[in-house]
Protein backbone atom coordinates (compact mmCIF):
# COMPACT_ATOMS: atom_id res chain seq x y z
CA UNK A 1 0.00 0.00 0.00
CA UNK A 2 1.18 3.29 -0.62
CA UNK A 3 1.93 6.00 2.10
CA UNK A 4 0.23 9.30 1.67
CA UNK A 5 2.03 12.50 2.18
CA UNK A 6 0.59 15.99 3.16
CA UNK A 7 3.75 17.56 3.04
CA UNK A 8 3.66 19.14 6.56
CA UNK A 9 7.70 20.53 6.45
CA UNK A 10 7.36 22.07 3.08
CA UNK A 11 11.40 23.80 3.02
CA UNK A 12 8.68 26.71 3.14
CA UNK A 13 6.10 25.69 5.64
CA UNK A 14 7.61 28.04 8.72
CA UNK A 15 6.69 31.07 7.13
CA UNK A 16 6.51 32.79 10.87
CA UNK A 17 10.26 32.77 11.03
CA UNK A 18 9.96 35.23 8.11
CA UNK A 19 11.46 38.19 8.47
CA UNK A 20 11.30 41.50 6.66
CA UNK A 21 14.49 42.22 5.02
CA UNK A 22 16.76 45.43 4.60
CA UNK A 23 15.77 47.00 1.37
CA UNK A 24 19.65 48.01 0.38
CA UNK A 25 19.94 44.10 0.31
CA UNK A 26 17.36 42.49 -2.03
CA UNK A 27 16.74 44.08 -5.80
CA UNK A 28 12.64 44.19 -6.88
CA UNK A 29 11.69 44.73 -10.06
CA UNK A 30 8.81 47.22 -10.57
CA UNK A 31 6.80 45.24 -12.77
CA UNK A 32 6.66 41.66 -12.14
CA UNK A 33 8.12 41.73 -8.56
CA UNK A 34 10.87 39.28 -8.60
CA UNK A 35 13.48 39.96 -5.07
CA UNK A 36 16.82 39.03 -5.78
CA UNK A 37 18.98 39.03 -3.43
CA UNK A 38 22.55 41.81 -4.36
CA UNK A 39 24.51 38.90 -2.80
CA UNK A 40 22.85 35.98 -5.14
CA UNK A 41 25.66 35.26 -8.21
CA UNK A 42 24.05 35.45 -11.22
CA UNK A 43 25.46 34.75 -14.02
CA UNK A 44 24.34 35.61 -18.10
CA UNK A 45 21.14 36.90 -16.89
CA UNK A 46 20.22 38.00 -20.24
CA UNK A 47 19.53 33.86 -20.62
CA UNK A 48 17.63 33.78 -17.67
CA UNK A 49 13.92 34.46 -17.59
CA UNK A 50 11.69 34.72 -14.19
CA UNK A 51 7.78 35.17 -14.37
CA UNK A 52 7.35 37.12 -11.53
CA UNK A 53 6.83 37.25 -7.89
CA UNK A 54 10.24 34.99 -7.39
CA UNK A 55 12.56 35.23 -4.53
CA UNK A 56 16.45 34.55 -4.49
CA UNK A 57 17.97 34.81 -1.53
CA UNK A 58 21.77 35.24 -1.18
CA UNK A 59 24.58 32.83 -2.26
CA UNK A 60 21.93 31.28 -4.61
CA UNK A 61 24.45 30.74 -7.74
CA UNK A 62 22.57 31.03 -11.40
CA UNK A 63 24.57 29.53 -14.19
CA UNK A 64 22.37 31.68 -16.99
CA UNK A 65 25.75 31.88 -19.20
CA UNK A 66 25.92 28.13 -19.75
CA UNK A 67 23.65 27.73 -22.72
CA UNK A 68 23.81 26.04 -25.86
CA UNK A 69 26.25 27.02 -29.04
CA UNK A 70 23.72 28.29 -31.69
CA UNK A 71 25.60 28.57 -35.43
CA UNK A 72 25.65 31.72 -37.02
CA UNK A 73 22.97 32.97 -39.16
CA UNK A 74 22.23 35.56 -41.07
CA UNK A 75 20.28 39.22 -39.83
CA UNK A 76 16.55 38.66 -39.96
CA UNK A 77 16.75 35.58 -41.08
CA UNK A 78 14.48 32.70 -39.80
CA UNK A 79 17.47 30.82 -38.25
CA UNK A 80 18.47 34.40 -36.21
CA UNK A 81 14.98 34.65 -34.92
CA UNK A 82 14.98 31.06 -33.63
CA UNK A 83 18.20 31.34 -32.13
CA UNK A 84 17.34 34.33 -30.02
CA UNK A 85 14.81 32.37 -28.67
CA UNK A 86 17.06 29.64 -27.90
CA UNK A 87 19.26 32.06 -26.02
CA UNK A 88 17.33 31.18 -22.84
CA UNK A 89 19.34 28.92 -20.46
CA UNK A 90 17.37 28.74 -17.35
CA UNK A 91 13.28 30.08 -17.22
CA UNK A 92 11.30 29.77 -14.18
CA UNK A 93 7.46 30.55 -13.92
CA UNK A 94 5.70 32.74 -11.27
CA UNK A 95 6.22 32.12 -7.49
CA UNK A 96 9.84 30.30 -7.27
CA UNK A 97 11.43 30.43 -4.17
CA UNK A 98 15.10 29.43 -4.54
CA UNK A 99 16.40 29.30 -0.97
CA UNK A 100 20.22 30.31 0.22
CA UNK A 101 23.11 28.97 -1.25
CA UNK A 102 21.21 26.79 -3.75
CA UNK A 103 22.56 25.97 -7.30
CA UNK A 104 20.90 25.92 -10.66
CA UNK A 105 22.66 24.83 -13.78
CA UNK A 106 21.75 23.69 -17.58
CA UNK A 107 22.32 20.27 -17.84
CA UNK A 108 24.98 19.02 -20.51
CA UNK A 109 26.26 16.38 -22.80
CA UNK A 110 27.69 14.86 -25.74
CA UNK A 111 26.33 14.88 -28.33
CA UNK A 112 27.86 13.29 -31.65
CA UNK A 113 31.20 14.63 -30.30
CA UNK A 114 29.59 17.79 -29.62
CA UNK A 115 29.61 19.22 -25.90
CA UNK A 116 26.45 21.15 -25.27
CA UNK A 117 24.30 22.62 -22.87
CA UNK A 118 20.09 22.07 -22.85
CA UNK A 119 17.61 24.43 -21.08
CA UNK A 120 16.44 24.04 -17.61
CA UNK A 121 12.55 24.84 -17.61
CA UNK A 122 10.77 25.15 -14.29
CA UNK A 123 6.98 25.78 -13.73
CA UNK A 124 5.10 27.94 -11.27
CA UNK A 125 5.08 27.50 -7.64
CA UNK A 126 8.28 25.81 -7.07
CA UNK A 127 10.04 25.50 -4.16
CA UNK A 128 14.15 25.30 -3.74
CA UNK A 129 15.62 24.05 -0.02
CA UNK A 130 18.94 25.76 0.71
CA UNK A 131 22.20 24.31 -0.55
CA UNK A 132 20.86 22.32 -2.98
CA UNK A 133 22.10 21.39 -6.65
CA UNK A 134 19.79 20.88 -10.14
CA UNK A 135 20.38 20.12 -13.15
CA UNK A 136 17.20 18.78 -14.45
CA UNK A 137 16.05 19.32 -17.65
CA UNK A 138 12.57 20.11 -16.26
CA UNK A 139 10.53 21.06 -13.16
CA UNK A 140 6.87 21.32 -13.57
CA UNK A 141 4.78 23.36 -10.94
CA UNK A 142 3.48 22.83 -7.19
CA UNK A 143 6.99 20.70 -6.77
CA UNK A 144 8.80 20.87 -3.19
CA UNK A 145 12.31 20.22 -3.40
CA UNK A 146 13.79 20.13 -0.13
CA UNK A 147 17.75 21.09 1.32
CA UNK A 148 20.93 20.31 0.80
CA UNK A 149 19.58 17.58 -2.21
CA UNK A 150 21.54 17.03 -5.25
CA UNK A 151 19.19 16.86 -9.03
CA UNK A 152 20.88 14.91 -11.45
CA UNK A 153 21.78 15.73 -15.29
CA UNK A 154 18.64 15.73 -17.55
CA UNK A 155 15.92 14.94 -14.15
CA UNK A 156 12.48 15.18 -15.29
CA UNK A 157 10.29 16.46 -12.26
CA UNK A 158 6.70 16.38 -13.33
CA UNK A 159 3.57 18.49 -11.71
CA UNK A 160 3.20 18.25 -7.78
CA UNK A 161 6.17 16.64 -6.70
CA UNK A 162 7.77 16.38 -3.22
CA UNK A 163 12.08 15.67 -2.56
CA UNK A 164 13.12 15.24 0.71
CA UNK A 165 15.53 17.04 2.25
CA UNK A 166 19.22 14.97 1.16
CA UNK A 167 18.07 13.43 -1.42
CA UNK A 168 19.98 12.17 -4.59
CA UNK A 169 18.48 11.87 -8.08
CA UNK A 170 20.56 10.26 -10.05
CA UNK A 171 20.63 11.48 -13.68
CA UNK A 172 18.01 10.83 -15.61
CA UNK A 173 15.46 10.24 -13.36
CA UNK A 174 11.64 10.77 -13.97
CA UNK A 175 9.69 11.65 -11.07
CA UNK A 176 6.09 11.51 -11.90
CA UNK A 177 3.33 13.38 -10.83
CA UNK A 178 1.72 12.95 -7.69
CA UNK A 179 4.82 11.53 -5.61
CA UNK A 180 7.68 11.97 -2.98
CA UNK A 181 11.29 10.70 -3.51
CA UNK A 182 13.85 10.45 -1.00
CA UNK A 183 16.94 8.95 0.52
CA UNK A 184 20.52 8.59 -1.63
CA UNK A 185 20.05 7.56 -4.40
CA UNK A 186 16.45 8.91 -3.60
CA UNK A 187 13.63 6.34 -4.23
CA UNK A 188 9.70 6.74 -4.79
CA UNK A 189 8.50 6.82 -0.80
CA UNK A 190 5.05 7.44 -1.76
CA UNK A 191 2.23 9.66 -2.93
CA UNK A 192 0.79 13.08 -2.12
CA UNK A 193 -2.43 13.57 -0.74
CA UNK A 194 -4.91 15.36 -3.22
CA UNK A 195 -4.38 18.95 -1.58
CA UNK A 196 -0.92 19.16 -2.05
CA UNK A 197 -0.76 21.73 -4.89
CA UNK A 198 -3.55 23.83 -3.11
CA UNK A 199 -1.43 23.58 0.31
CA UNK A 200 1.87 24.26 -1.74
CA UNK A 201 0.43 27.33 -3.42
CA UNK A 202 -1.10 29.04 -0.38
CA UNK A 203 2.07 28.57 1.34
CA UNK A 204 4.12 30.21 -1.79
CA UNK A 205 2.31 32.58 -1.83
CA UNK A 206 2.09 33.07 1.62
CA UNK A 207 5.92 33.26 2.31
CA UNK A 208 6.25 35.40 -0.63
CA UNK A 209 3.81 38.06 1.40
CA UNK A 210 5.77 38.02 4.14
CA UNK A 211 9.04 38.33 2.70
CA UNK A 212 8.71 42.12 2.10
CA UNK A 213 11.05 44.96 2.80
CA UNK A 214 11.12 46.61 6.46
CA UNK A 215 9.19 49.50 6.31
CA UNK A 216 11.61 52.98 7.23
CA UNK A 217 12.06 53.71 10.92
Amino acid sequence: MSRLFAAPRSTIAANLAVQPYDPATYIETAKSGNRVSRRAHIYGSQNIVLGGKCIIHPAVVIRGDLRKAAAPAAPGSDAARAERGSTVAISMNKFCVLGEGCVLRPPYKTYRGAFTYYPLKMGEYVSIGAGSIVEAASIGSYVDIGRGCVVGKFCSIKDSVRVLDGSVLPAGTVLPSGTVWGGAPATCLGELTENFDELHKLRTKDYYERHRPAQAQ
